[in-house]
């Protein structure tokens, strides 16, 4: 059983992310508000559910949720800032997207929603003052394996999920040789040897590892 709310027992927001190791394709984050009295069975970590229960809870969490929001970020940008930062700046973006804002923030993983160093304003949208105002404000904290511990938590990370997804299916149409809409940019041995035929994309992130010789080289 899921928690309801781990810092604060109303307007706590989970955020999460999709698609930090993959080689093409954007991180996707989504960050969810959920009312205190949400509950569903199958709501859990978007990697322990299928494909089916996935997209079956989206709209559930569309509907009874307070407020969500979605953002991708780039290669390009992931390239210019590092897959870290761009994993952290995208829910920082979902969160400024949430209405009404937050009281408390919960992470998923072990980075922190602040980095120490403060807020990199670089790469994706350039937040104003007052932007990094309101996310230094809100208080917020990182659980390990969160999406599998609170409810909000596992609700953004279904929606960032379907929704890299859903974004991975459209670019397919556009280079079906990789087989984005199988393996979602992820290194399967398809898709590197896809890359070793027909080279990149502007959609693959130049800064990865996109072949094992590659790897060869650099351990």
């Amino acid at each position: 059983m899921l928690s309801p709310f781990f810092l604060t027992p109303h307007l706590e927001t989970g955020t999460d992310e999709a698609g930090r190791g993959c080689l093409a394709g954007p991180v996707t984050a989504a960050a969810v508000i959920l009312p205190s009295d949400f509950h569903y069975e199958f709501l859990n970590d978007s990697k322990q559910l299928s494909e089916k229960v996935r997209e079956k809870l989206r709209p559930i969490i569309e509907q009874q949720c307070i407020s969500f929001a979605i953002t991708h970020l780039e290669p390009f940008i992931i390239d210019e800032i590092n897959i870290l930062n761009a994993s952290i700046k995208a829910m920082q973006e979902s969160i400024l997207k949430l209405d009404p804002r937050p009281e408390s923030i919960i992470v998923d993983g072990n980075s922190p929603f602040i980095p120490k160093g403060g807020i990199k304003n670089r790469g994706g949208k350039i937040f104003t003052d007052a932007e990094i105002e309101i996310l230094n404000s809100i208080p917020n904290t990182s659980i390990i394996k969160g999406d599998s511990k609170f409810m909000s938590i596992a609700a953004a990370s279904v929606l960032a999920k379907t929704y890299r997804d859903e974004y991975m299916n459209r670019i397919h149409i556009e280079f079906p040789m990789y087989n984005w809409k199988q393996n979602k940019g992820y290194p399967t041995k398809e898709h590197r040897e896809a890359i070793r035929k027909f080279g990149t994309t502007k959609y693959h992130r130049m800064t990865f590892r996109l072949l094992p010789e590659q790897l060869k080289l650099e351990i």
